[in-house]
């Protein structure tokens, strides 16, 4: 039978791969978003600074120096996750992620999908069809070229057989809709985590981003819970690890909200975990859900925080709350 030996937790924001020099790029797209959600309410920018100015962000966490160190924290604590990776070097990672109008679109958005074909495609936007701050972070979340990533046919089609029966009515394909790519959310770990190996994946999707078939909280921890009984019933005899891609706070910073959900991580509190305040978890945000469902999975290994690093960009406190962790 296989075995999970390793969870990942890691942020995987545009703004990880992005070279430091380009960071403003990041705060002037914030300036102009319309709709930044924080604690379940909507703000345009010019609100959000007023809403959040007696935090004295700026003060505490703009310039260059500062921006400079948190990008050294987060660039070691990658550098760890891909060093574990190699070092426990898994037969296989099931990747729990989410799609940002990728590979689903109107046409068809599934509240969680499996792929099981024999690969995967990356196909990078055509240059110039990004947003200048997406554009420089092409490398780690888009790739340069299409190029096709390995999966695990067998171990994909295991787990949509025993949630049928666990009672996931999950939706399950084999090809990508022609011209559509993988989501960032694998790129990023094919990018920068797996930088010494190459390991086969499964992926799966879960929409944390499009209303009205979000799976809640609790449906994700209780997923992540039958995803490991169906790893572990799968005769594969394989070593499996398990990741989440994505989170935790943004585009609007909620150190409140994060610390919840990592003393979760921590204290193996499925509880707390479940019960996090839907309204809360809107748009970037939304991606605290794969943590969730990995969270359910992996409940039998022990978590470490590799590390939390808050980057803010503005003085309205946009920006990413970047977390990195790992259970074994």
């Amino acid at each position: 039978m296989a075995q999970i030996v390793l969870g990942i937790g890691t942020s995987h924001s545009p703004h990880l791969s992005t070279a430091l020099k380009f960071w403003p790029l990041h705060a002037e797209r914030d300036r102009n978003n319309p709709d930044l959600r924080f604690r379940g309410v909507s703000y345009n920018y010019e609100q959000l600074v007023k809403l959040r100015e007696s935090e004295h962000i700026a003060e505490r966490e703009l310039g260059d120096d500062r921006w400079r160190a948190k990008h050294e924290r987060a660039e070691r604590a990658i550098e760890k996750l891909a060093d574990t990776l190699a070092e426990v070097n898994p037969d296989v990672v099931v990747i729990v992620g989410d799609d940002q109008e990728e590979m689903f679109l109107a046409d068809g958005m599934p509240a969680i999908a499996v792929y099981w074909g024999d690969a995967i495609e990356c196909i990078p936007p055509e240059f110039g069809t990004l947003p200048p701050s997406i554009e420089a972070s092409r490398a780690g979340n888009y790739g340069t070229k299409r190029e096709w990533y390995p999966c695990v046919p067998d171990l994909g089609k295991h787990i949509i057989q025993k949630m049928m029966v666990d009672g996931f009515d999950v939706a399950q394909l084999t090809r990508q809709p022609e011209g559509r790519s993988v989501g960032h959310a694998f790129n990023f770990v094919w990018n920068r985590l797996m930088t010494h190996r190459v390991i086969p994946m499964v992926p799966i999707t879960l929409n944390t981003y499009y209303p009205p078939n979000q799976p809640t909280p609790a449906r994700c921890y209780s997923f992540g819970q039958a995803l490991r009984q169906a790893i572990e019933s799968w005769d594969g005899n394989k070593r499996v690890a398990v990741l989440a891609s994505g989170g935790l706070s943004h585009f609007a910073i909620d150190e409140e909200l994060d610390h919840r959900v990592i003393d979760g991580l921590l204290e193996r509190d499925e509880k707390s975990l479940s019960t996090l305040p839907v309204e809360y978890l809107e748009t970037g945000s939304s991606e605290i859900r794969n943590w969730v469902a990995v969270a359910g999975a992996v409940e039998h290994l022990k978590a470490e925080l590799v590390d939390y690093v808050p980057i803010h960009r503005t003085p309205a406190g946009t920006g990413t709350g970047m977390t990195f962790a790992r259970w074994s």
